[in-house]
């Protein structure tokens, strides 16, 4: 992903600063004129988070695994003021997905419908479920107060297909998004980085492009 958002702030006439694998290693100084955008680890986001927040200009979080310590991490940005952007999935066209998902979840709550999910993703991709299935588990839980099942699958080199399925015994709902490259995700994530010229705080980047 480092290597795509590279590319996409060349095409789109941005200035990258300094691309590390260890951020911690950021002269403050840069730090403080620069976005930081962060696709890593869990372990390493949870080792950078205090660093990131206290060092520089804001924040862009692709990286997912921390909901545990969300407080926390919210916490360490609020206190010094840096605005920080974070989801499971910088996609334009997933966060489309998610907006329809909701207001399908809001028409369909309490008529009877039964939503799964599945996710399809390539061979080396370590966690199941994809975070950005659990996003949808959790917008589901929240809009339909129904917990969805979720299907994962891991097949040859698919970057993403995430569907999810309403059904009842008169009908049936799909919706599905199909990735056909990671570069959608970085493209996301530089336009996150730019929105955060205008913002204060902690926003999902659902919240700020609807």
């Amino acid at each position: 992903m480092g290597h795509i958002v590279e590319e996409v702030l060349h095409d789109w006439g941005f200035e990258l600063a300094l691309a590390t694998e260890d951020v911690r290693a950021t002269p403050p100084a840069l730090a403080a004129e620069c976005v930081c955008i962060d696709f890593t680890t869990p372990d390493a986001f949870r080792a950078n988070y205090p660093f990131i927040a206290e060092h520089f200009k804001a924040a862009v979080i692709g990286t997912t695994g921390w909901n545990d310590i969300c407080s926390e991490v919210i916490g360490a940005f609020e206190e010094h003021g840096t605005p920080m952007i974070h989801t499971s999935n910088f996609s334009l066209g997933v966060n489309a997905f998610f907006a329809a998902v909701i207001r399908t979840c809001q028409v369909l709550k309490d008529r009877g419908y039964v939503p799964e999910i599945e996710e399809i993703h390539h061979i080396h991709k370590l966690d199941a479920p994809s975070g950005t299935a659990k996003t949808l588990a959790a917008l589901v839980m929240k809009h339909m107060g129904v917990k969805p099942e979720i299907t994962s699958r891991r097949e040859g080199e698919i970057p993403g297909i995430h569907t999810i399925e309403f059904r009842c015994g008169c009908d049936r709902l799909v919706f599905t998004h199909e990735a056909f490259s990671r570069r959608g995700f970085a493209e996301g994530a530089v336009l996150a980085a730019q929105l955060t010229e205008k913002l204060t705080g902690v926003h999902e980047f659902l919240d700020v492009i609807l």
